[in-house]
Order: structure tokens, then C-alpha cells, then sequence
């Protein structure tokens, strides 16, 4: 192992010493906390060096499975439009095509996943549940990704590396470990809403089929105008939404870690197509002084009584794959897919997704992916692209000049399409910085979603918490219990009486978070096994 940094005769510069945190080129990293926008909501500038090199150093972790939403699921279907934004019609808001008739079917692909464990990991683990759909429309793809929870950990893309890390395997035991865990979200305040609906039932969904999907990042909607609204996506079940304690969820891993794919493969064989509904937030696009907090924030919600949801269309999911391997696992999907209607709004973890999810695709999959047929999309393609790894095709015009792959050109080259609305052209203007939002309400909404739990999902909260919290180190736990009490004084004086009165049994953090005991497990193998004699 290379441990150069502590060689005597390693040059530090007068400002470093032995902790100082640096990039790969030695440039000490003055602010790991934020990327550089204009002004400290956005947008976001790409040239910062510390985060690129941080992100697409992240983004080849692991080869090739998936760094993040290895394990998972999938199944084609349809999305039909309802011709309507609630009682309007869909191009007051967006001239987006796939929404502006009643009735008008697109094909879809849906991939649900886990985010943290590997791709054999038990479908029981507490852990976000990734919820990616493909639209494939006919101006191409348009990607919708997100996770069942409707708020993230974080708001700022920088910090992606580090949440995964804390939340993935110790990097010398290859075990999790909730003190890694709670070392890091102890002193990430914004993580507290995100936390407790983890460790309450929500962080464990009953199945694929009955949980909620978001697109938790902000987008905007663009009509023909160029006129621009934010919005925000949300999935809801018509199957109903189931979640699972902890103690059921042991349980059921005990007989069964592949339930949740199981579940959706069968249902779907049977005839018994699930069901969801689009329903969509509108916003104006401006700052909103008069909330608590920024609307571009992804670890909040928008009050669903100010913005109320309006529904747009439904999903049905009626056919499974054909092979596993070809359409799930190489199933690639990119926050920056979208087609004409649509566009980015200045949430800063909606920047670095974009770059990091298509980036990542390049490596796992290869330069090509998006020649695969799961991810083609179902219309003509014609670029200039030639080469890289796999290709095996060549994506010409019917008439184009196969000499020519560049543009623009007299000589039969692809030339630009019309532009067939007006372009949304949003004004930025500010100085180019690295900040924190000025409406960060660490703790606002973390309290009314505790206060909105019913009392045995509080409970189930609270212990779940204590489990993975208990052994923890002594200064982690006060930070947490400060936080808690920040968040609703119920909330972090319950927190601190159940650590109180925790099991002096509950001495590692090595356990699948919100588990308790699962430690013993490993002497309990050694003294359960049954002793045979060598062949």
C-alpha cells in the first residue's frame, strides 16, 4: 500500500499538514463542501477541477457493476397521457409531446433497484430504492430518474462521493458500518430529513410494485412559448404502498432475498399489470422568498397544500424481459436525457448527476451504449460519433455522405435540426462562488416528517436509530441526539432515553443498519455448524 503521505520528505506546502485533504494533483482542496455556481442557488459551472476529478474518479469505482443501484429489477411497458396537467392542457406548461394527447401511448422501460449493496444483495436491506424509467418518444429517449423516497441526502453533488462511501462497505473489512455511517451524516445536518424516513418503515418498501417513485431533483417545463415553470415528478401506486419493519424484514430474508424481483416477474406473468400514476408540482421560477427554505433544495419536499399535484398520465408495466442480463443490467439511464419541452433547472445535484450518470455509462457499459437496443432510442439516430469500444454500427443519415462525419458541411454532411420552439433563455447573473444555499432549514421538515408518523412507525424510527447509533462513538451519538432535538424535541429526547437504555449486548457497528445482533451471527455460525470429516 502506497503511504507516501507519511514520508518525511513528502513537500507539503506552508498552509498543509499531515490531514490535509488534497486532489490528485496535490492542490489542497479548500472547500469539499460545495461546487461553484453563480451566486449560492445556481447554476453550477463545470469547470470546477476538484469536483470533475472527484465525480469521474467515483463514477470507475467498480468494474463493471454498477458503483450505485447494482441490484435490480425491470420490466417494459407503456405510459399513457391523460391530455391534461390536472384541469389544464399540457401546453400551457410544456410542449413536450408525449403528455399533449389524450390517450397517446409511449413505450418504457422501468428499472427499480436497490442503491448501496452489490447486485445479489438481499431485497430486504434498509437502503433507497432506485426508480428509473425510459421513455422512449418520438423525439428519443427521455430518462426519468429517481428513487422512491422523494428527497435525497444531500444538496450538493460534490458531497456524492463521500454519502456513498459512508453508506458502502469499510474499505479494509468490506463490512458496513453504522459508525462510518453516522460519522459522516452527524455532520451533514442536511441529511436528517432523508434519515428519518430511512430508518422508519419507509427505508424498507414490501416490494417494487407497491412503493412511490420521484424524480426528487427539480427540472423545468418549457412551452412553445419559451415560457418556464419548475416541476417535480412523482409515482404513486395503484397497487396501494407497503413498507416493512425491520423485524418482518429479517425475517422474510431468512426464507427469501430475491422477493421484490420475484414479485414483479410473477405478478407481471400472471396478467396482473401494476399500475402507477404521473403526478406532477408546478412552480413558478424564482427564488420564493416566501418559503422556509430553496425550492431547488432536493432534501425537501413542496408542500403539497401551496403546490398541489396534478396528475398527468399512468404507467403500466405488462411485459418482462427476455433476458436479464441484456435489458436489466444494461440498462443505462442519464438524469440529462430529455427531450425538446423539457430542461434543467439550477439544483445543484441535478449538474452533477447529469455528468456523473452518462460518464458512468461510457465506463460500465461502453462507449456505445446507447447502440444496445434497451437503451436505442425507437426512432431514427444519424450522428457524426464513429468509433469507440463495441461499436458495431455506424449511425449514418439515409442520405448522408458516409466521407463526411463532421459538421456543419456543402457536401451531403448531417445538418442541424429547426428549432420548432422558442428557446427558454434563463437570466443568471451573480458572482462565481463556493456556498452553501442561504435557505438551508436543516432540521424544518425532518420535524413535521416525524410529527406526521404514525406512532408505531415513531417507534419503529426510534429503535431502528438506536440499533445502528448504540455502539457508536460517544461524540457521534451527541451530535445525532442534538440534531434530533432540533429536528422535534420528542424526536431527539426519545432518541437519547432509547440509547440510554440500550442493550449492553449491542456492541458493533459492524450490522446492516437498523439491525440489532446480527453481529453474534458470526460466532453463532462457528458454534451451529456440524462437524464433518474430510473426502
Amino acid at each position: 500500500m502506497n503511504r507516501d503521505q507519511s514520508n518525511p520528505n513528502v513537500k507539503k506546502s506552508k498552509d498543509e499538514n499531515d490531514q490535509t485533504l488534497t486532489n490528485r494533483q496535490g492542490h489542497p482542496v479548500t472547500n469539499n463542501q460545495n461546487m461553484r455556481t453563480v451566486g449560492n442557488r445556481g447554476p453550477a459551472t463545470l469547470e470546477n477541477y476538484d469536483f470533475l476529478e472527484k465525480i469521474s474518479h467515483f463514477d470507475r469505482e467498480r468494474v463493471p457493476e454498477r458503483v450505485v443501484h447494482a441490484r435490480g429489477a425491470g420490466a417494459h411497458g407503456y405510459f399513457e397521457a391523460y391530455g391534461k396537467v390536472g384541469d389544464e392542457h399540457p401546453s400551457k406548461y410544456t410542449r413536450a409531446k408525449l403528455f399533449q394527447e389524450k390517450g397517446k401511448r409511449t413505450p418504457l422501460f422501468v428499472r427499480f433497484s436497490t442503491v448501496t449493496h452489490g447486485t445479489h444483495s438481499p431485497e430486504t436491506l434498509r437502503d433507497p430504492r432506485g426508480f428509473a424509467v425510459k421513455f422512449y418518444t418520438e423525439d428519443g429517449n427521455w430518462d426519468l430518474v429517481g428513487n422512491n423516497l422523494k428527497i435525497f441526502f444531500i444538496r450538493d453533488a460534490i458531497k456524492f462521493p463521500d454519502l456513498i462511501h459512508a453508506f458502502k462497505p469499510d474499505p479494509v473489512t468490506n463490512v458496513q458500518d453504522g459508525q462510518r455511517i453516522f460519522d459522516f451524516i452527524s455532520s451533514t445536518p442536511e441529511a436528517m430529513h432523508m434519515i428519518t424516513f430511512l430508518f422508519s418503515p419507509w427505508g424498507i418498501p414490501a416490494n417494487y410494485r407497491q412503493m412511490q417513485g420521484s424524480g426528487v431533483n427539480t427540472y423545468r417545463w418549457v412551452n412553445a412559448e419559451g415560457e418556464a415553470v419548475l416541476v417535480k415528478y412523482h409515482w404513486e401506486p395503484k397497487q396501494g404502498i407497503k413498507n416493512l419493519t425491520q423485524k418482518d424484514a429479517e425475517e422474510l430474508q431468512g426464507k427469501n432475498f430475491n422477493h421484490a424481483t420475484q414479485d414483479l416477474y410473477e405478478h407481471i406473468e400472471k396478467g396482473e399489470y401494476p399500475e402507477w400514476e404521473l403526478l406532477v408540482q408546478i412552480m413558478s421560477d424564482d427564488e420564493h422568498p416566501e418559503l422556509d427554505f430553496d425550492p431547488l433544495d432536493d432534501t425537501k419536499l413542496w408542500p403539497e397544500d401551496q403546490f398541489p399535484w396534478l396528475t398527468v398520465g399512468k404507467m403500466v408495466l405488462d411485459r418482462n424481459p427476455e433476458d436479464y442480463f441484456t435489458e436489466v443490467e444494461q440498462a443505462a439511464f442519464g438524469t440529462g436525457v430529455l427531450v425538446d419541452g423539457m430542461d434543467f433547472s439550477d439544483d445543484k445535484m441535478l449538474l452533477g448527476r447529469t455528468f456523473s450518470y452518462s460518464d458512468t455509462q461510457r465506463y460500465r457499459v461502453g462507449a456505445n451504449y446507447l447502440q444496445l437496443p434497451i437503451n436505442a432510442p425507437k426512432k431514427r439516430v444519424a450522428t457524426n460519433q464513429r468509433g469507440g469500444q463495441m461499436q458495431y454500427k455506424v449511425d449514418l443519415g439515409e442520405n448522408q455522405n458516409p466521407h463526411v462525419n463532421y459538421e456543419p458541411s456543402t457536401t451531403d454532411g448531417l445538418k442541424e435540426a429547426k428549432q420548432s420552439g422558442k428557446e427558454h433563455t434563463p437570466f443568471a447573473s451573480g458572482h462565481v462562488v463556493r456556498e452553501s444555499i442561504d435557505r438551508p432549514n436543516n432540521f424544518g421538515q425532518a420535524g413535521d416528517t416525524y410529527r406526521h408518523l404514525e406512532e408505531w412507525e415513531r417507534e419503529e424510527l426510534i429503535t431502528n436509530l438506536v440499533n445502528t447509533l448504540a455502539p457508536c462513538d460517544e461524540r457521534i451519538k451527541s451530535k445525532m441526539i442534538e440534531m434530533c432535538h432540533q429536528c422535534d424535541e420528542d424526536y431527539g429526547k426519545r432518541l437519547e432515553e432509547g440509547l440510554r437504555m440500550a442493550s449492553d449486548g449491542n456492541n458493533s457497528t459492524q450490522e446492516p443498519i437498523g439491525a440489532e445482533g446480527a453481529a453474534g451471527a458470526v460466532k453463532e455460525a462457528e458454534e451451529k455448524g456440524h462437524s464433518e470429516d474430510p473426502y
